[in-house]
């Protein structure tokens, strides 16, 4: 059995906040890019593009709260299949703190939500 990922070590933030010592780890969590912010500014360490839901489902869920439920199942199956990326997050999460950055607007419906949950739930 592996160890647990403490919660305070999984974190989230938009893109368009301010990086800060807190955060840790900065790991984009989406598969493009954030519009309208720099690299530089946005001080990302590792890019999981991999982890990020496929174009497919990102289009398909638009970000319409009603079809979250469907959503987070469907980008819970693409996650297993990329198990290898799956662990090397789950890795940097276990030796301190991570920060999934996002570019959405809507901070509750959103890949990085589900993402730290299943971070957060595997063991």
């Amino acid at each position: 059995m592996s160890a647990k990922i403490c919660e305070e070590n999984v974190k989230l933030k938009r893109a368009y906040e301010r990086p800060t010592n807190a955060d840790g780890m900065r790991v984009l969590v989406d598969r493009l890019w954030p519009r309208g912010v720099r690299k530089i500014d946005a001080a990302i360490d590792y890019w999981a593009k991999e982890l990020a839901p496929s174009t497919e489902l990102r289009k398909w869920f638009g970000h319409d709260p009603a079809r979250w439920a469907e959503f987070r199942c469907r980008y819970s199956a693409e996650i297993k299949a990329h198990r290898e990326e799956f662990e090397q997050l789950r890795d940097l999460a276990l030796k301190g703190p991570v920060t999934l950055v996002y570019g959405a607007h809507d901070e509750m419906h959103n890949d990085a939500v589900v993402l730290r949950e299943i971070l957060l739930a595997h063991q």
